[in-house]
């Protein structure tokens, strides 16, 4: 078998590096920013996943040598008009704050009957080398949003979202079934699709 080819996910995020590790680590050694020192913190000022995706994939790309991958992505729901969308990691005001984001979830969605509390998790992936955007990907899982959190794995909203076609979360389910069926998951199969075609 051939050396595996290095890739940069531009994230200091440890729970989305060991999801796209896990589901890449047949084609590459995957790492992230947490220790680049000279990797720079980009803002994430755009309105949209493919916004801030490619933000952080050309702005990393650009001091970091090798293919970066920057993803961004999150939950959707109807009801409120697509929130709390390219705000989901940080929906309750601090970044990362998981219980705070679902808490304030729980509230918006207080009193809805299962039929309102429809949504999705997106992700949006943009491939980059030397500040230039090489390819992007998206994936979506259709599911409802649950009353109360259920089950131990996971992060983010994990532990209140069902995806369509199940009856557990994706805190229950694991991320042996989460990395088959996940947002993550379908746009890396775009991202491996389109390697294979290189």
């Amino acid at each position: 078998m051939s050396e595996l080819e290095l890739l940069t996910v531009a994230t200091r995020n440890g729970h989305k590096t060991q999801e796209i590790a896990e589901m890449l680590k047949e084609r590459f050694v995957v790492r992230d920013l947490s220790g680049i020192a000279e990797a720079p913190e980009i803002e994430e000022t755009g309105k949209t996943f493919a916004e801030n995706a490619a933000l952080k994939a050309v702005g990393i790309s650009r001091v970091v040598p090798g293919m970066v991958l920057a993803d961004d992505s999150g939950l959707e729901v109807d009801v409120l008009g697509g929130a709390p969308g390219v705000h989901s990691a940080r929906y309750a005001g601090v970044q990362g704050d998981d219980a705070a984001n679902n808490e304030k979830l729980i509230e918006a969605l207080k009193g809805r009957p299962e039929a309102e509390r429809r949504g999705r998790f997106r992700c949006v992936l943009v491939l980059a080398r030397e500040g230039k955007v090489l390819a992007e990907f998206s994936g979506a899982v259709e599911g409802h949003l649950l009353e109360k959190p259920r089950g131990r794995v996971g992060f983010g909203y994990d532990p209140l979202f069902v995806p369509k076609g199940f009856a557990e979360t994706f805190a229950e389910l694991g991320p042996e079934v989460k990395n088959k069926l996940s947002h993550r998951a379908r746009a890396l199969d775009g991202l491996m699709e389109w390697l294979a075609g290189r």
